[in-house]
């Protein structure tokens, strides 16, 4: 049997958990457009390294991830740390269990790894 303190507590919870969702669900249109401008400014700073030689083209170094590594390339993003340049790969292998790749930009060297890494011979 549930004494009535234990109700007025759970609506209490999910009066709050209510309020939340709906304040999130009207954010939410305000943010799409600074994502939009985001997405600009990274292609932007992309385009004016590439023409700069500071990184190689997207599509070489996707050929070179996809030639030493078993899977599919299902994300990547470019990042600059401490004044390097780097694509970060997330590869779906067979197995289905993901993995991640840090790679510089410029040489295409391999940085970091995360997961089970899975090399072609």
């Amino acid at each position: 049997m549930r004494c009535s303190g234990d109700i007025q507590l759970y609506e209490d919870v999910m009066n709050g958990m209510r309020r939340q969702f709906l304040l999130t669900l009207a954010v939410l249109p305000a943010l799409a457009p600074m994502a939009l401008a985001q997405d600009r400014r990274d292609h932007e700073r992309a385009r004016v390294a590439l023409e700069a030689g500071e990184i190689r083209p997207l599509a070489e170094l996707l050929g070179d991830v996809e030639r030493r590594f078993h899977g599919r390339v299902i994300e990547a993003d470019l990042d600059r740390d401490d004044g390097q340049w780097l694509y970060e790969f997330k590869i779906l292998p067979p197995n289905g269990r993901m993995f991640v790749i840090e790679v510089d930009a410029a040489t295409g060297a391999l940085l970091r790894s995360r997961g089970q890494v899975q090399t072609r011979p």
